[in-house]
């Protein structure tokens, strides 16, 4: 078995974890170096049956394995995939893989931003009603290895990134019940454009029965548009009221379930933990999930009030010297950082900036500008547009001076230094880590060890 791609996320580690445990004599290759790979590495120490093939790629490795597994983001038309194709050799992703030896129930969760906080919520709302609940592919959990802890009355939550979906698709996998939350621009330096992102976004439904279940963003309209394409029963979810149909919304300072007969409260806003707007959304849309797998009102209404937020999400860290310090490094799309600046009334230093996607930082720069009292911004080329976007909203005689920074030390540091008791310090990048950061996550570990030196 080849493993094409180790990665640092933990998806390839748990991939090889899987098939040595089943008796697989596994290749690795990655581009990438020992050094680069090391901390991955570190977690496949002592295991046998593995050969590293690392710094480069050998045709063999492609042409002459019994199966290919690929890491997510290699996309199927890598000169390497297609070699193994061509010699006969079968090309799987973790994802295809898992659903293919998975017969337990999966409620898969997609969309551009908040899948891994919807993801998590689902998952402890089936805790909370006492149903054995599995995440897989959440945040940086692996995928393959987590089948060795599948009992029969399992129940799997898996996030689905569009890469994911691409190798479902191929196979015409979905889940018995999907959540997509919504399409917003993302990974256009991978997809070019958005309807071939949307595309790879759709097989979260596309094979799924009728007597399967997908919950919609009723607020989306390219979700709502392409749902209409689902062969599946639809359940929405929306800030508005939904008077027809299976619906989760909010009205009157509540958020409300509507089963088709009849509508029941849930939960005021009020006894909700977890801070900002798109958190009700991503509330809303587990609800929904959990309604239509089959939990009660009564088991769904009891968990609600005890969700918490997720590492690198709106995360508060520490409170110093009065300043309240928040690491939401996972956003990583301008709309993101918008929804992260809105969630706050106190004045907020922002922490951004980073790699390019081939996002539009436009309307990211108007809210900086309107939102914040001042901004650190970290090394990058996104950042070089950003700062552009930035500059062409100041008003004339109030232009305010922006740092950037080569370090998150120093972007920690320098916010300190401008905040005011009753502030927040936010890092909500917008942008990709990679330049400074090993990923997103080692960004957001960077931030909490930084906050946690200050003295």
């Amino acid at each position: 078995m080849t493993v094409f791609g180790l990665g640092l996320h933990g998806g390839g580690v748990g991939t090889v974890k899987f098939l040595v445990a089943n008796g697989a004599k596994v290749i690795v290759t990655d581009i990438k170096t020992k050094e680069q790979l090391a901390v991955s590495l570190e977690k496949l120490k002592g295991l046998k049956n593995i050969q590293f093939v690392l710094g480069q790629h050998r045709p063999e490795d492609f042409t002459k394995a019994d199966m290919v597994i690929k890491t997510p983001p290699v996309p199927w038309t890598d000169k390497n995939v297609k070699l193994a194709l061509e010699a006969g050799v079968p090309v799987e992703g973790d994802s295809s893989l898992f659903f293919k030896l998975c017969n337990n129930p999966i409620i898969g969760v997609t969309g551009s931003k908040g899948k891994t906080t919807t993801s998590v919520f689902i998952h402890d709302i089936l805790k909370s009603a006492g149903r054995h609940a599995i995440k897989v592919g959440i945040g940086q959990a692996s995928v393959l290895d987590k089948l060795a802890l599948l009992k029969k009355d399992s129940v799997v939550v898996f996030e689905l990134s569009s890469w994911r979906l691409a190798a479902l698709g191929r196979f015409k996998l979905s889940p018995q019940v999907a959540v997509f939350k919504n399409m917003l621009r993302d990974h256009l330096n991978y997809y070019r454009t958005m309807d071939a992102y949307l595309k790879d976004k759709k097989n979260i439904f596309l094979y799924q029965k009728p007597k399967d279940w997908l919950v919609i963003n009723e607020d989306d309209e390219l979700v709502r548009e392409s749902a209409k394409e689902a062969k599946s029963q639809i359940f929405r979810f929306s800030y508005d009221p939904i008077e027809k149909d299976r619906a989760v919304f909010i009205e009157n300072g509540s958020v409300f379930l509507n089963n088709g007969i009849d509508v029941q409260e849930l939960v005021r806003l009020a006894d909700i933990k977890v801070p900002g707007k798109h958190n009700l959304s991503n509330i809303m849309a587990a609800v929904a999930a959990c309604y239509a797998f089959g939990l009660s009102v009564a088991e769904i209404k009891k968990a609600i009030p005890n969700l918490k937020g997720v590492p690198h999400r709106l995360e508060f860290v520490r409170e110093f010297a009065g300043v309240r310090f928040y690491n939401d490094t996972a956003a990583t799309i301008p709309d993101a950082t918008v929804s992260a600046l809105n969630s706050f009334e106190a004045p907020i230093i922002l922490i951004a900036g980073g790699t390019d996607k081939g996002l539009d930082f436009s309307e990211l720069g108007k809210e900086i500008v309107q939102k914040t009292k001042k901004v650190v911004l970290l090394k990058g080329n996104a950042t070089d547009d950003l700062l552009i976007k930035i500059k062409k909203n100041f008003i004339e005689g109030k232009e305010r001076e922006i740092e950037v920074v080569d370090s998150m030390d120093e972007a920690v540091r320098k916010s300190a230094e401008v905040s005011s008791a009753g502030d927040v310090v936010l890092l909500s990048p917008g942008a990709a880590s990679f330049g400074l950061f090993l990923n997103e996550f080692d960004r957001g570990d960077k931030f909490r060890e930084a906050v946690s030196k200050l003295k």
